[in-house]
C-alpha cells in the first residue's frame, strides 16, 4: 500500500476497541511486557484518557479496507516522578506539556511514513491548543526502530541507560513545537 492509501483522523468512540487492539498487540508483541496497569492504564480507558479531556486527542490511521492500523495520542500529563526522573517532571510540568503517547503502527504497515504523519498531526494539535510550552515523549530503545525514529524528529533530553545505579531502559525526548 502507498501512503496515500491510508486516512488519518481523530478517533471516535466506535474506533476505541480497534485502537485498543493495536495498542495491546504492541505492548505484548513489540515491548514484550504485556499490559502493566501502572504504565498502560490509559489503553483500557481510551475515552477517559483521550476523547473526553478537551486538550487531549487520539488519532487513528485507517487502511483502504477500513481497518485501524496505527494510533497516536497526546495528553497534557507531563512525565510524573516517580517513575521518571524528578528533573524531567520539573522541566515538563503537567498542564503545559504535550506528551506524545501510543504512537504504534502494526508491523505489516510500517515503513510507510504513518508514524511521521501521526506525529505531524499531533504537533499541529498541540500548536493549535495554544497552551502547551513543550512537547515531550519517552520510548523504550529496545523496541526495533523506536530510538532512531525519535532521534530523527526530536532531541534527547535524558537517557536513563546512562544513569549511575541504573534506572529504566528509557530514553526521553523533546520534540520541537510547530
Amino acid at each position: 500500500m502507498r501512503p496515500s492509501d491510508y486516512s488519518l483522523r481523530p478517533a471516535t468512540p466506535a474506533d476505541l476497541d480497534a485502537a485498543r487492539a493495536v495498542m495491546l498487540d504492541t505492548v505484548y508483541h513489540d515491548f514484550g511486557s504485556g499490559y502493566v496497569p501502572r504504565w498502560h492504564r490509559d489503553i483500557i480507558d481510551l475515552d477517559g484518557a483521550y476523547l473526553g479531556p478537551a486538550r487531549h486527542t487520539l488519532l487513528v490511521v485507517v487502511d483502504e479496507a477500513g481497518e485501524i492500523v496505527a494510533t497516536g495520542a497526546l495528553d497534557s500529563r507531563g512525565p510524573l516522578h516517580p517513575p521518571n526522573p524528578a528533573h524531567l517532571a520539573e522541566r515538563y510540568p503537567c498542564g503545559v506539556t504535550a506528551q506524545l503517547r501510543r504512537i504504534y503502527v502494526r508491523p505489516a504497515h510500517r515503513r510507510r511514513g504513518l508514524a511521521r504523519r501521526i506525529v505531524g498531526e499531533l504537533l499541529a494539535f498541540a500548536a493549535a491548543d495554544g497552551g502547551y510550552r513543550a512537547v515531550y515523549l519517552h520510548t523504550d530503545p529496545a523496541v526495533t526502530g523506536a530510538e532512531p525514529f525519535w532521534r530523527s524528529l526530536a532531541k534527547v533530553v535524558h537517557d536513563e541507560r546512562e544513569d549511575a545505579g541504573g534506572g529504566q531502559n528509557v530514553v526521553h525526548f523533546e520534540v520541537p513545537m510547530l
